[in-house]
């Protein structure tokens, strides 16, 4: 392998985090220790020409902008990189390179600007820039596409051409395919790089592994510190820095990272905590854009089961996973609420049918309620006996079950007889996830009778079956403070009066 470099862009891509807003004093004090620590090149920050100059933020309109924040610390012999978004700085906004602080530019875009945007990088080169040709989302391109790419890049020869997993999507595999396809084509004395994040919790692993691809270019790897960056964050510099010390025999100073994370990004990082969560894992899991996760999840009435069964309709149409189209989700939501509301109204059906005509007792953190459908109420329904009084009725707990009660019929104890196995029907109303969770090991001893209505909110375990699902988005915005507080119970009561009982 050629040479190894380490690029931090804890300045830009941690940006997304706290909106560029670092402080001016964190600003200097994060870029001289990581100048310190010995790391190769320093991305300061994105020149975006439609932000004003802040000096407290690293995101600034123009490349003299820079000039003023940083003019004043030694770089020593770090390598200091602005960004680009394509589309978002025009070429006035850049002085000759020997005029700035800054001795490259990256650029990124999307797969289906490649050719004006490498034109663009093009002219950003004649200013005197080294230039880094930024791949975003490197899992969109196909075989012919990154063929094309690579063509466009070698006509123009970048320092450097890098791989974006911008929404953490790479696996060994993948990786590995993406890297010897580009260092087969690209010329010898174009730079390869890595940029990762952390949604499957592969950054630090992915850049190991690049690192023992066997190449006679350069290559080099981006993290920040402590990870810190947009979405589920990238890889941790510490980390990165440590394994390059350990087997590459790099001389990077961890402590000078470490008092960086200590001073200026711990404070940052509990108030506005990023990196590795169900949210980002969800996107990646899908494949898809993290924008379709957020919009399902802001419904509040789909489980992640039910949520993971709509993003997974987006396979089917590969050129909408990664570019989010709020209306397309919509859609898809459309067509699977249909599907949650037909269930609904046949368990409406069937649980009027299963009650018609009986007595029903709701049990609920010892609230007791008669519900009747009518008066004259047959005589052989169940009696309960709890705390020495008797009920006679059908019962439905609500996110309880009893351990001990006494469950017969009539006509058999004037006999003397208690035969549990002639007992009815007992029901339970399991209204969220965490009531469910909470009686688990109840519902793994209960009887077949026990038969089970929730919510479609509510995903069942292996070996559990839900008999009565309703739609969740019908009681979304239901309270039912005047029944002790319990929304629950009163959510039960919704439903039954819904069925035909008297509430």
């Amino acid at each position: 392998m050629g040479r190894i470099q380490l690029l931090d862009c804890t300045l830009r891509d941690g940006g997304y985090v706290n909106d560029w807003n670092f402080g001016h004093n964190n600003l200097i004090s994060i870029f001289e220790r990581l100048v310190n620590a010995r790391i190769d090149i320093v991305e300061v920050g994105f020149i975006d020409e439609r932000r004003k100059f802040d000096i407290n933020r690293s995101i600034l309109p123009d490349t003299r902008s820079f000039e003023e924040v940083y003019g004043k610390c030694n770089h020593k012999d770090t390598m200091v990189v602005g960004m680009i978004d394509y589309g978002t700085c025009s070429l006035s906004n850049l002085q000759p390179c020997n005029e700035s602080i800054l001795d490259g530019i990256r650029v990124i875009f999307k797969k289906d600007k490649r050719k004006e945007a490498v034109e663009y990088c093009a002219k950003v080169k004649a200013l005197g820039y080294k230039v880094f040709v930024q791949l975003v989302s490197i899992t969109s391109y196909n075989d012919e596409e990154l063929q094309d790419l690579i063509k466009l890049a070698n006509d123009i020869e970048p320092y450097a051409v890098s791989m974006v997993d911008t929404y953490g999507l790479l696996q060994k595999d993948s990786l590995l395919h993406y890297f010897y396809m580009l260092d087969e084509g690209l010329k010898e004395n174009i730079s390869l790089g890595y940029h990762s994040h952390n949604n499957f919790q592969r950054a630090f692993a992915n850049c190991q592994e690049m690192l023992l691809c066997n190449t006679k270019r350069d290559v080099l790897v981006d993290a920040t510190v402590y990870g810190m960056g947009k979405s589920a964050g990238n890889c941790p510099i510490e980390l990165l820095a440590m394994h390059l010390n350990d087997y590459y025999n790099k001389n990077y100073d961890i402590s000078q990272i470490l008092e960086a994370l200590n001073c200026n990004i711990m404070d940052i990082y509990r108030t506005k905590p990023w990196g590795y969560n169900m949210f980002f894992y969800m996107a990646a899991f899908n494949s898809c854009h993290p924008s379709y996760v957020s919009y399902l999840m802001d419904k509040e009435n789909l489980s992640i089961r039910q949520i993971n069964e709509i993003l997974s309709e987006l396979a089917k149409s590969e050129d909408k996973q990664l570019m989010y189209d709020e209306q397309f989700i919509k859609q898809l939501y459309d067509n699977y609420k249909k599907i949650i509301t037909d269930i609904s109204d046949e368990s409406y059906n069937n649980l009027k049918k299963d009650l018609y005509n009986q007595n029903i007792i709701i049990k609920s953190a010892g609230v007791n309620q008669d519900v009747m459908v009518k008066p004259d109420v047959d005589d052989s329904k169940v009696t309960v006996s709890d705390d020495n009084r008797i009920y006679k009725g059908t019962v439905i707990w609500v996110n309880s079950l009893a351990k001990d009660i006494t469950i017969s019929f009539d006509s058999l104890t004037d006999k003397g007889i208690d035969d549990k196995s002639d007992q009815l029907d007992e029901y339970v109303f399991i209204s969220d996830s965490k009531s469910y969770v909470n009686l688990s090991a109840q519902l793994s001893d209960r009887p077949d009778t026990v038969k089970i209505i929730t919510l479609s909110d509510v995903t069942p375990n292996n070996g559990d079956h839900f008999d009565y699902v309703f739609d969740k988005e019908e009681f979304k915005n239901t309270t039912g403070s005047d029944e002790a507080g319990d929304n629950s119970l009163y959510i039960l009561k919704l439903i039954l009066g819904k069925c035909g009982f008297i509430i």
